[in-house]
């Protein structure tokens, strides 16, 4: 098989290697990097034996690329584990991550965001697959999301197909037990959430509580070692924190995060946070911040027409 035929079809097979390593690392840099691995190694069979071999092209890329991603998951979960292994966590350390966001200002997103969030994947879930060992993560996403076999799996995990079935279902436990289920109804998530921002513009504590579910779980994340990032559960914790943050109300933009309603601060021309919620039963749920001014940087500000 020659360089340009193989070139030609990895381009079809491109979103969705990158969607499905989306889901798998909760990271663009890192998707669009293990997509590109796999191109490079794709490339080098190019004209060799093995590529002959090859009968099911995006068979053979999502096995490769799934290899690529768990190796991105264990080397994450090892710096991440490292810092603490004399039993404290290091100063400053939150444990608060909140995935890249998808962003998108109008109700259309564009192909390339529309092939990244087919399926649903809200932030609050990716936050969920975050808790995750690398090879439940793995075997959840290609399985229910991207119904792969378990003998496929099994051959990505080194483990029998029945013991890959077992880490989808675990894993699949954790996600029902723990992720909120959004409300399908867009213009009710936008309703809410206007709601929202209206209390939280105007001061009003009472307004607040009353549009958060009692359990409601906020999530800032402003780095990886900075002290203001933080988990905050409850309504009125909630509620008190969403009012300190209320002087950047007017830079505040409606948006789409992941498909779901959100906002997305602009100061100056520059992205200073986006904001994604999880809506259910008329209340907000979920709320995730990602203030991290490094990956905020790297994401693309959408324009208005």
């Amino acid at each position: 098989m020659n360089q340009n035929l193989l070139a030609g079809q990895f381009e079809q097979a491109r979103p969705r290697l990158r969607a499905l390593a989306y889901r798998m690392l909760g990271s663009l840099s890192e998707a669009d990097d293990a997509v590109q691995e796999a191109w490079l190694r794709l490339s080098r069979t190019s004209g060799s034996e093995q590529a002959e071999q090859i009968d099911n092209l995006d068979g053979w890329l999502t096995t490769v690329l799934g290899r690529i991603c768990l190796d991105f998951l264990r080397s994450r979960s090892s710096r991440r584990e490292q810092p603490w292994e004399a039993g404290e966590e290091p100063e400053g350390y939150s444990g608060v991550h909140v995935p890249d966001p998808i962003l998108e200002f109008e109700e259309k997103s564009n192909p390339e965001h529309q092939a990244l969030l087919a399926d649903s994947v809200g932030l609050a879930l990716l936050v969920v697959l975050e808790t995750l060992p690398p090879a439940e993560r793995l075997a959840f996403v290609l399985h229910d999301v991207f119904a792969l076999p378990f003998e496929e799996i099994a051959d990505i995990v080194d483990k029998t197909p029945a013991a890959a079935r077992q880490l989808a279902s675990r894993a699949r436990r954790k996600v029902q037990s723990t992720a909120n289920t959004p409300d399908p109804d867009l213009s009710r998530q936008q309703q809410v959430v206007k709601a929202f921002q209206a209390a939280s513009r105007s001061g009003d504590l009472e307004a607040l509580v009353s549009v958060l579910d009692p359990d409601i779980v906020l999530r800032v994340d402003y780095g990886p070692r900075n002290k203001q990032s933080k988990r905050v559960r409850g309504a009125a914790q909630v509620a008190a924190q969403a009012l300190t943050f209320s002087k950047f109300a007017p830079f505040a933009r409606p948006a789409l995060v992941n498909g779901a309603a959100g906002m997305a601060t602009v100061v100056e021309g520059k992205l200073f946070s986006v904001t994604g919620f999880t809506v259910a039963d008329g209340k907000v749920q979920a709320i995730d911040i990602l203030a991290d001014p490094l990956r905020l940087s790297q994401l693309e500000l959408p324009q208005r027409e």
